[in-house]
């Protein structure tokens, strides 16, 4: 059985994945021309309550796919965290909603049908992507001078849920039941608008809104996967590369690719704030094991090339971090093989040879002592790949993103 969402890149190849992009985006085209969104004047008329169709249409698409989504992800179908959700920034987006929906209003397209529009030739949907495309040459020549607000009110993978402490199937049912109760509102105003009696709603309409309910209650009743879960689903094949050390890199391959152009490294030290004090790798940064799951929210927005260097003392946290972040679906995630301990036999030369180790160490306890916090000031933080012989078994191999959400309307 295949778990969503499918990495076409690797089942089709480069090609073959956008030959399914290719057959997806005009079937989506052919949906909005058959709806009539290529009509301006029909897009229009929903800012003047005459015709509530893009508002119907729309939300019916968020809402079926709103529970189908999270009723894959309630039963193991789907993995949510490979759905890009983009991050907020909230009062960008917000002053960033106001002016497209003026554009909208203006222009009687969204970016979206205005391309449904231009393809079957309306002179206005042409006109409207010609100012789309200007806004964004603009927008790219200006916004250096705005760019404080523009990253200002960052919220990250900011969620309903979070912002009303709720599990994700109340949010699916209130939504679903909500929008449905708009639908009859909608009706009601388009029929006083136009001075009409009301339509006779389609039979079929009110059995498809019965099993949308009964499908959101269903997402409430099986809940999401916990943290728990998602690594079972995971661990067979998880553990197998644990204990073949597949994932647990030298520090020599460390090394490497910290200076590599092509790959961004991001050392992640697991370790106690003392630890982290006494000694730690230049740019480590300080990630205490309680606090890895929360973490993984912000890593999901790293580019694609990068790759996430977990250390201890020993192996013993960063294995633990290594399983919590691997359950979150983050890619690109290794060990530093043998820990900071490791690290500073290799690399320490002198100046730890003259230090007093610690005896009857615990597992994963910092094996020498330090006479005061070093931080990254000591010469072991960075030694110089270029003057090192960097032998070692390459194991770093980049794995696939998130499947991208669409924004925006159309």
């Amino acid at each position: 059985m295949f778990t969503f969402p499918l990495p076409l890149a690797s089942m089709l190849g480069h090609w073959g994945s956008y030959a399914v992009y290719a057959v997806i985006g005009i079937a989506f085209g052919m949906t909005l021309e058959s709806a009539g969104f290529g009509n301006s004047k029909l897009l229009a008329a929903q800012f003047y309550f005459k015709d509530m169709r893009v508002f119907k249409v729309m939300f019916t698409a968020i809402i079926v796919a709103m529970t189908l989504i999270f009723l894959a992800s309630g039963l193991d179908l789907l993995d949510y965290n490979l759905i890009w959700v983009p991050p907020t920034y909230l009062w960008p987006g917000i002053v960033g909603g106001l002016i497209m929906g003026v554009g909208f209003i203006i222009g009687g397209f969204c970016p979206g049908t205005s391309l449904v529009g231009m393809a079957t030739g309306k002179l206005d949907a042409i006109m409207f992507v010609a100012g789309v495309l200007f806004g964004i040459y603009l927008f790219g020549e200006t916004v250096g001078s705005f760019a404080t607000f523009f990253n200002s009110s960052y919220m990250g993978r900011f969620t309903l849920p979070e912002l009303f402490n709720t599990s994700y199937g109340m949010v699916v049912i209130s939504i679903v039941v909500v929008a449905l109760l708009l639908f009859m509102v909608a009706e009601k105003v388009e029929a006083m608008v136009n001075d009409r009696p009301n339509k006779a709603l389609p039979a079929w309409s009110k059995s498809a809104a019965l099993v949308l309910v009964a499908l959101a209650v269903v997402n409430v009743a099986i809940g999401q996967p916990t943290a728990e879960d998602r690594w079972q689903a995971v661990a067979a094949e998880s553990q197998a590369r644990l204990d073949n050390r597949e994932v647990q890199i030298s520090s020599a391959e460390f090394l490497q690719y910290r200076d590599d152009k092509k790959i961004k490294i991001i050392p992640l030290d697991v370790r106690d704030e003392t630890s982290y004090n006494q000694f730690h790798l230049r740019g480590a940064v300080h990630v205490p094991l309680d606090q890895v799951q929360a973490k993984a929210k912000e890593l999901q927005f790293e580019p694609a090339n990068t790759v996430f260097v977990l250390m201890s003392n020993d192996e013993e946290a960063a294995t633990e971090a290594w399983k919590i972040l691997r359950a979150e679906s983050v890619p690109n995630i290794y060990i530093l093989a043998g820990g900071i301990n490791a690290w500073l036999k290799t690399y320490g030369g002198n100046s730890v040879d003259e230090m007093e180790r610690v005896a009857n160490r615990q597992e994963d306890q910092l094996a020498y002592r330090f006479k005061s916090a070093t931080g990254e000031r000591h010469p072991a933080a960075e030694p110089e790949a270029d003057q090192l012989d960097l032998e070692f078994e390459p194991k770093i191999i980049l794995e696939m993103k998130r499947a991208p959400t669409s924004g925006g309307c159309g």
